[in-house]
């Protein structure tokens, strides 16, 4: 039985040298168990992450290739893909002429979301009013948000039927 991991950051922005790394979201799919671990602030580093994944076979992302991984390496100085199998269901979703934003795929494919309102740029002012105001209900919020992304990878991931 393969040991899966589903993994979505939230940032500051799309710069991986200007913008910070808030939330690493984590769900980890052990057979039927899916347990979702969120790392922010003090939490977020090398080590911790690698723990987390530890013995996975295989991480799976939406745009990873292109986003996540290269923003955790910019950060935390850590190549995932030199630690785990990846796949980018992104290019899964493609061969299947599934165009867009993790978002717009979900829509197309009937994977339903709570915060439909809740994008990468709402993500973002959310982490301010949090970090600015003080604001724990902006941040749970952006957690909520950032599980249902990772949680959502793994329905995306088989509906694909992405082994």
């Amino acid at each position: 039985m393969k040991y899966r991991a589903y993994i979505d950051i939230e940032t500051t922005g799309l710069s991986r040298y200007y913008s910070d790394l808030t939330v690493i979201g984590i769900a980890l799919e052990n057979g039927r168990k899916c347990q979702v671990i969120q790392l922010l602030e003090d939490d977020i580093y090398e080590a911790k992450l690698l723990k987390i994944l530890k013995g996975v076979d295989e991480i799976y992302s939406y745009n990873g290739s292109r986003f996540d991984l290269p923003f955790i390496k910019a950060h935390l100085g850590i190549s995932l893909n030199d630690h785990f199998k990846h796949t980018d269901l992104m290019y899964g979703c493609w061969k299947q002429n599934l165009k867009g934003g993790l978002k717009g795929v979900e829509r197309l494919l009937g994977i339903k979301r709570r915060l439909a309102d809740v994008d990468g740029y709402v993500a973002v002012q959310l982490w301010w009013d949090y970090i600015n105001n003080s604001n724990q209900e902006s941040l749970k919020t952006l957690l909520a948000y950032n599980q249902e992304d990772v949680v959502n990878l793994r329905v995306l991931r088989r509906k694909l039927g992405i082994k």
